[in-house]
């Protein structure tokens, strides 16, 4: 990768995807000794220090607070996104002026953001990941999206270079969201990033059945909430041998559902990468929501062609991935 020797990498805090997916481009950039800045709030955040605090017991990790976006409960997620519009233009001004002390104070030279607006900055080297080029409008607001294509990319041309997190050709994993419109001119595709892509998979025992269901949930609040009640409820009576990671990793906890006479329903609130590997490719079936980074997870384990894809009420692009990878790509 060519980017400066102190690097920052501040994924944003909307569900664990954009967390996970960097955790590729850390594991590289400190393998070829770069110095390491990590940033970001909430579960994000806390995946990340669980996932390089023993093995790297020296880096830096820094509190960012992001747009604290709410889903809405409903099916519909349009007046919600409308009611966020003033916590996001507020969060990109926020996190552009904390970049500029994080700057001064770490003497950092690059910084890579994850879908975060405002981390771009005119002094040191700015890199963007986003695999959603083109953002899905509701089919009633379908005119919209040109303008929202053009609004993306006002922000995305603030950066030096916008990394694509998916393969150039047919065989892509993103469909229209990064292949419909032109690319921008500091735009490049660098193949998918999973977590998964520095486990040697022939070392995963996988005759070896533990569970016959995982079900992994994940996303913001309180659709992240509601999904994992709807698990718990179709799975409590079910005589598959079933585990539900919460997609927690501040908790910990390993139980048997305590309102379930059936004993074969497990709850972990998060699981490390290499034993959720395990699980996931030993499984006989995966339930999960469409978000892209999930997918790009799935196909790094040979996985997607045995996913449930379900995707979060409202939220158009999973609803486009769930129809992409179903329809046309041969998921469940």
């Amino acid at each position: 990768m060519n980017v400066g020797n102190k690097v920052l990498i501040a994924p944003i805090n909307w569900g664990l995807g954009h967390a996970t997916r960097c955790i590729p481009i850390i594991n590289k950039l400190i393998a070829d000794d770069h110095k390491i800045i990590i940033a970001s709030d909430g579960h994000p955040l806390c995946l990340l220090k669980n996932e390089f605090s023993d093995k790297f017991p020296n880096l830096t990790y820094i509190e960012l607070p992001s747009y604290n976006i709410k889903y809405s409960k409903k099916k519909s997620q349009v007046f919600a996104m409308i009611y966020n519009i003033p916590k996001i233009l507020y969060g990109i001004y926020r996190e552009h002026f904390y970049l500029k002390k994080i700057i001064k104070q770490h003497q950092i030279n690059t910084v890579i953001s994850d879908n975060r607006f405002g981390l771009w900055s005119k002094t040191i080297q700015s890199i963007y990941i986003t695999h959603q080029l083109m953002i899905k409008a509701p089919a009633n607001l379908k005119f919209l999206e040109p303008i929202l294509w053009l609004i993306h990319r006002f922000f995305i041309n603030k950066y030096n270079e916008c990394w694509i997190p998916d393969y150039e050709g047919e065989d892509n994993l993103s469909g229209d969201l990064s292949h419909k419109y032109p690319l921008p001119k500091n735009a490049k595709f660098i193949n998918p990033l999973s977590r998964f892509y520095g486990i040697d998979i022939k070392d995963i025992d996988t005759k070896k059945d533990i569970f016959d269901v995982v079900v992994i949930i994940s996303g913001p609040e309180p659709q992240r909430t509601i999904f994992e009640k709807q698990m718990v409820e179709k799975y409590s009576n079910s005589e598959d041998k079933t585990l539900i990671i919460q997609g927690l990793p501040k908790d910990t906890n390993h139980f048997t559902h305590e309102n379930s006479e059936n004993k074969n329903l497990y709850i972990l609130s998060h699981l490390d990468t290499k034993n959720l590997a395990i699980c996931l490719i030993n499984a006989h079936k995966i339930v999960c929501r469409s978000g892209y980074s999930t997918i790009m997870d799935l196909h790094a384990l040979n996985c997607l062609h045995k996913a449930e894809l379900i995707p979060t009420p409202g939220q158009t692009e999973q609803e486009y991935l769930a129809y992409y990878h179903t329809i046309k790509k041969g998921a469940k």
